[in-house]
């Protein structure tokens, strides 16, 4: 198997487990009247990107969010050529969790969908916000195109938690396309769904110009010759 190929795989199956569990425990939650709560669907969020970053950030760089491959190409970290199959891969893996978790749980209406519980111009802005706090860290503590290590993992997986806590409530905190449209197409509740597909984009590309204004060597230099070395 190829590389890519194992990059690919790994992209499906990071994302097809955050969608899973992540959406799951939104699910469970329902149907068991708050058994895991807020708090505690905010930390499964958390501690799976913690897990997968763990787990595939040497073999993809676990980005398992579409914004955020989109992030490493405008920081020029990542291949032009391998985005569409990254993307593909992820949405695939999301679609796969979605898919099972009508399986499993039939009754549910909206199987975790992200729905604004304000304004469209209120989540449409808290979402750009908080991806571009998201890309922001990973820019900050990656290697190169990759996430991958006890500090990428922790601090990475400690902001889908915080802000999953915080911004939930509001506008779902999705941050990731993916993660978004996968429930919503198996369901077929797409109401705000244009949310949460372009706002997360538009925070992670601003979040690479946030990191290039406070970096001394600006978010692109360094780690761009790594990125190069990792993908000969």
């Amino acid at each position: 198997m190829t590389p890519v190929m194992k990059k690919l795989i790994a992209e499906g199956i990071g994302t097809f487990c955050l969608v899973f569990a992540g959406t799951g425990a939104i699910i469970i939650n329902d149907v068991t009247s708050g058994s895991v709560s807020h708090v505690g669907v905010a930390i499964t969020f958390g501690l799976i990107v913690v897990a997968m970053i763990y787990t595939l950030g040497d073999i993809s760089g676990a980005h398992l969010n579409p914004a955020v491959t989109l992030g490493f190409l405008a920081a020029r970290r990542f291949e032009g050529r391998l985005v569409l199959p990254y993307i593909l891969s992820q949405l695939s893996g999301a679609i796969i969790a979605s898919l099972t978790l009508r399986l499993l749980f039939a009754e549910h209406t909206t199987l975790g969908a992200t729905l604004p519980a304000g304004s469209t111009a209120q989540s449409f802005v808290l979402e750009a916000i908080l991806t571009y706090i998201l890309m922001f860290v990973i820019l900050s503590v990656s290697t190169g195109e990759k996430e991958k290590g006890i500090t990428a993992a922790i601090a990475v997986g400690s902001v889908v938690g915080l802000e999953a806590l915080f911004a939930g409530p509001v506008s779902g905190a999705s941050m990731n396309p993916a993660r978004s449209l996968a429930p919503a197409l198996v369901s077929f509740h797409f109401q705000a769904l244009w949310i949460y597909l372009t706002a997360p984009v538009l925070g992670a590309l601003f979040a690479v110009l946030g990191c290039q204004c406070v970096r001394e060597k600006g978010c692109c230099a360094v780690p761009q010759a790594k990125a190069c070395a990792d993908n000969r």
